[in-house]
């Protein structure tokens, strides 16, 4: 780790694109601001690691649903042809999928529209 004293105004440049600058100090708290270019991508410490943890749970939770079913991950060297369990073996459509989501997605939308009309009737 790089270890740098710098005063209000001073400035630090990373790869030529990327500039920090001290703000301001007060207490034990720095302001700093930071020029960086479009693609580039400025997260503090705890949301990075909180994005990292979400997308490390929902790919566990692809492996789990494709063990469920048979069927390797994705990347995980299969040919990309989608395996699933024999029909009558129990196991539930995945969340947002088969024919329950279809008709509560109809019926979510009836009612929404029954609301409208009720509104627009008033």
């Amino acid at each position: 780790m790089l270890y740098l004293t710098r005063k209000i105004g001073e400035s630090v440049v990373i790869n030529d694109d990327i500039e920090v600058t001290v703000v301001d100090i007060r207490g034990k708290s720095i302001k700093l601001g930071f020029t960086f270019p479009a693609h580039a991508s400025v997260l503090r410490r705890e949301i990075y690691e909180r994005i990292q943890e979400e997308n490390r749970a929902a790919a566990g939770g692809r492996d789990a649903l494709a063990d469920a079913f048979g069927a390797a991950p994705r990347g995980a060297g299969s040919s990309g042809d989608a395996h699933t369990a024999p029909a009558g073996e129990g196991q539930p459509a995945p969340a947002g999928e088969g024919h329950a989501a279809a008709d509560d997605e109809a019926a979510c939308g009836a009612r929404r529209q029954a609301a409208r009309e009720s509104t627009h009737n008033e």
